[in-house]
């Protein structure tokens, strides 16, 4: 992996949740090559051991380890373990989230003629489910909350301590189709305001990335087809983005690693950075 500068992370920790998608995969190799020892937190833990052979192959320092981030037991065993095999941790990236499909509905706009209309295949804003939307809030939002409860006190007044919680630009312009979803990443990005100010007293500096679009695997099948063209939501998507493209995970990296160095970014707190390739700029 090529990173756009390194700086100094030999005597960090990081602890990423939703460590092995694509995103935090590459957050994960990037900060192991800036010499922080790494824990990817993910519930699949075949994916996690994974990632972390790749980068102690590679020279770098993972450990991979098995959590629910929606379970506080299992954030605290998650905690004991990287205590155990790291020390304390002063870098939390809150990166676990995700949509369902039961959070989200068939159509952009509601029209009379689905209700009177009714096709077993379209759902409306009125059928969607409490257990889909509470899934995919939770997963967004709580996850973050209670991984800071876990893992926070320990970074009390360590030398560079600091949480980046990932938002969306969901949080700033909600996507339609889905409700539950840009709710919860607008939570993230109040959430991310709130423990700044909170933790401000304490040494700990809060802030948060709003990726624009990028493919994953939650959402390639909604932007990419069999034939590896663009499904017409992604077509809206591209033409929104006036750089007229997806972004790749790697760039990212840049104002991940800024946020991080205290040397460049000190008195950089509670903010929301859109890496977007200028979708939150444009209209028309």
């Amino acid at each position: 992996m090529k990173i756009p500068f390194n700086i100094d992370l030999s005597n960090s920790v990081a602890v990423l949740t939703g460590g092995a998608g694509v995103l935090c995969s590459c957050f994960s190799e990037a900060l192991a090559a800036c010499g922080c020892r790494v824990a990817i937190l993910d519930i699949n833990i075949e994916a996690a051991e994974n990632l972390a052979h790749k980068i102690n192959d590679n020279g770098g320092t993972a450990l991979a380890v098995e959590a629910d981030v929606l379970d506080i037991n299992s954030l605290e065993k998650a905690r004991e373990k990287i205590l155990k095999e790291f020390g304390k941790c002063n870098i939390l990236i809150n990166g676990a989230g995700g949509n369902h499909p039961k959070a989200t509905t068939s159509h952009k706009f509601f029209l009379k003629k689905d209700l009177i209309n009714k096709k077993n295949d379209i759902k409306t804003f009125f059928d969607l489910k409490k257990e889909g939307i509470e899934f995919v809030f939770n997963l967004n939002f709580l996850s973050a909350l209670f991984t800071t409860q876990v893992f926070a006190k320990e970074m009390i007044d360590q030398e560079g301590a600091i949480i980046i919680n990932i938002s969306s630009m969901n949080s700033f312009r909600p996507l339609t189709k889905i409700p539950a979803y840009s709710a919860a990443k607008a939570a993230v990005s109040n959430f991310t305001q709130w423990l700044a100010v909170h933790f401000s007293k304490v040494g700990i500096r809060v802030n948060a990335i709003a990726p624009g679009f990028f493919l994953t695997k939650q959402n390639r099948n909604l932007l990419i087809q069999e034939d590896g063209s663009f499904t017409p939501r992604a077509e809206k998507i591209i033409k929104q983005t006036p750089m007229g493209r997806f972004g790749e995970p790697e760039e990212l990296i840049g104002t991940l690693l800024w946020l991080i160095d205290e040397n460049a970014s000190g008195f950089v707190n509670g903010v929301v950075i859109p890496v977007d390739g200028g979708f939150n700029a444009y209209s028309i």
